[in-house]
C-alpha cells in the first residue's frame, strides 16, 4: 500500500499509509460513539477531579470534534513510540531509514537490527517508555486545564489513559513487538541469537493464536488483523534470521559460481542443455570472449521445442539486467539485495574478474553450512 510523506524528524521520514488515511474516520466514529465517552468521562473525571458533563459532550457534533481530536492524537502518540525506538536506536549509531504509521500502530524502520541483548533490550524498551511519560504529562496536564473545557479534559484525559494502554499492550511477549523483542533481547544473553529468536518467534506465534481465537469471539477485526500481522512478521523475523545465521561471516564471493561455470553467448540451447546435464548445473555465466555478459538458468528455455532449442543461442535467451556486487560483499546482505530487485542472479566483480552468483549457490552454501556446522568458509 502506498504510504505518504508527511514530515521529517531528525532526518527521518515520517510517512502515513493510506490504511490509516482510510481508517482514521472510522476511529474517530468509535471514539466519538456515546458509548465510549460515557466509559471514558467517568474515568477522565476520577482522574482530574473534574466532573465531565455528558450532555455537554454528547451535543451536535461535538461527538465528531472529540473522535477526531482523539484519533489524531492517538497516532500522535504511536509516532512519539516510534521516535523513541529511533532515539534509542541511534544513540547506538544506527541508521533509522522511517517511521510509518498504519492501521495498526507504527513501524520504525532500522537499516539492521542490533545483535547484543543489550542494545535490543534497550531500543525495545525505549518506546513503551515514551508512552509512559506522554501518559503521564497528559494526566498533569489535566491538572492545569479549566473546569470549563471540557472537551479538552476529555481528549487529554482519554489520552493519558490509551498511551498506558499502549505501553502495556506492547509490552506482551509477542514477538515482534516490543515485549517480544525484550523477550528475545534476554533469551540471547545465555543462547544464541537465531536460537532466541526461534523461541520468541514461537511465543508469537502463540499469541497471534490467541488474538485470533479472541478476535472471532468477540468480533473484532481489529484483533484479526493483529493477529495476522504477529503471525507474519514473527514467521518472517525467525526465517531472516535463522538465514543470517547460516551465512554469516560468508562473502558473496565465498558463495559464488566457480570460474568454469561458463558458456559462450554463441553455443546454441542444444549445447546448453549438453552442458547442464554433462555440469550438474541449473544455470551458467554467459561469456564473449573473456567477458561476462549475461546469466541464463533452466528456466530461461524450458518451454522452448526440439526446433527453437536447435536454431536459438544462448544470448538470445540470457538475462543481462542484473545486480551487480563486489566480491567483499558479505552474503546476506547480497541476498537480500537479490531478494529485493527479485532477480535470479547476480554479477560479482572480483580480483580475478566477474562471476556469477545465483539464488541456488545460496542455497547450497546454507545447506552445506547446516549440514557441516562449520563457522567459517568451505
Amino acid at each position: 500500500m502506498r504510504n505518504f510523506h508527511i514530515t521529517t524528524v531528525w532526518g527521518i521520514p515520517i510517512r502515513v499509509n493510506v490504511s490509516l488515511l482510510i481508517f482514521l474516520p472510522v476511529l474517530a466514529w468509535i471514539i466519538g460513539s456515546g458509548a465510549q465517552i460515557s466509559v471514558y468521562a467517568g474515568i477522565v473525571s476520577a482522574l482530574s477531579g473534574v466532573t465531565l458533563d455528558l450532555t455537554v459532550l454528547t451535543a451536535g457534533q461535538t461527538p465528531w470534534v472529540i473522535g477526531t481530536a482523539a484519533a489524531v492524537g492517538l497516532f500522535a502518540s504511536v509516532a512519539l513510540h516510534e521516535l523513541g525506538h529511533a532515539w534509542a536506536a541511534m544513540r547506538y549509531g544506527l541508521r533509522v531509514e522511517s517511521i510509518t504509521l498504519w492501521i495498526l500502530g507504527g513501524l520504525a524502520s532500522l537499516e539492521s537490527m542490533p545483535k547484543e541483548w543489550n542494545r535490543e533490550l534497550v531500543i525495545a524498551l525505549a518506546g513503551p517508555a515514551v508512552s509512559i511519560l506522554t501518559g503521564i504529562a497528559c494526566y498533569a496536564a489535566l491538572f492545569a486545564l479549566p473546569a470549563s473545557a471540557q472537551v479538552t479534559l476529555f481528549v487529554v484525559g482519554w489520552l493519558a489513559v490509551t498511551n498506558l494502554f499502549l505501553a502495556v499492550f506492547n509490552m506482551l511477549p509477542a514477538f515482534p513487538m516490543d515485549g517480544g523483542r525484550v523477550l528475545r533481547a534476554l533469551l540471547a544473553r545465555k543462547r544464541p541469537y537465531a536460537t532466541a529468536t526461534s523461541i520468541a518467534a514461537r511465543i508469537g506465534t502463540g499469541f497471534a493464536v490467541l488474538f485470533a481465537v479472541v478476535g472471532v469471539m468477540s468480533f473484532s477485526p481489529m484483533l484479526l488483523l493483529l493477529a495476522l500481522f504477529v503471525y507474519g512478521a514473527a514467521s518472517s523475523e525467525s526465517r531472516t534470521v535463522a538465514l543470517a545465521a547460516l551465512l554469516e561471516g560468508l562473502t558473496v564471493d565465498d558463495v559464488a559460481s566457480p570460474l568454469d561455470a561458463t558458456i559462450e553467448a554463441s553455443a546454441t540451447i542444444e549445447d546448453l542443455v549438453d552442458r547442464m546435464f554433462a555440469d550438474r548445473r541449473t544455470e551458467f555465466a554467459v561469456t564473449r570472449g573473456d567477458d561476462v555478459v549475461g546469466v541464463v538458468t533452466v528456466g530461461d528455455f524450458r518451454e522452448l521445442s526440439k526446433a527453437e532449442r536447435e536454431a536459438d543461442t544462448v544470448a538470445d535467451l540470457m538475462e543481462t539486467d542484473l545486480p551487480r556486487f563486489v566480491s567483499e560483499k558479505a552474503a546476506f546482505d547480497a541476498l537480500v539485495e537479490l531478494d529485493t530487485a527479485r532477480a535470479t542472479a547476480a554479477f560479482v566483480d572480483g580480483p580475478e574478474g566477474t562471476r556469477v552468483v545465483s539464488r541456488e549457490d545460496f542455497s547450497s552454501a546454507m545447506e552445506m553450512r547446516r549440514l557441516v556446522g562449520s563457522p567459517g568458509p568451505f
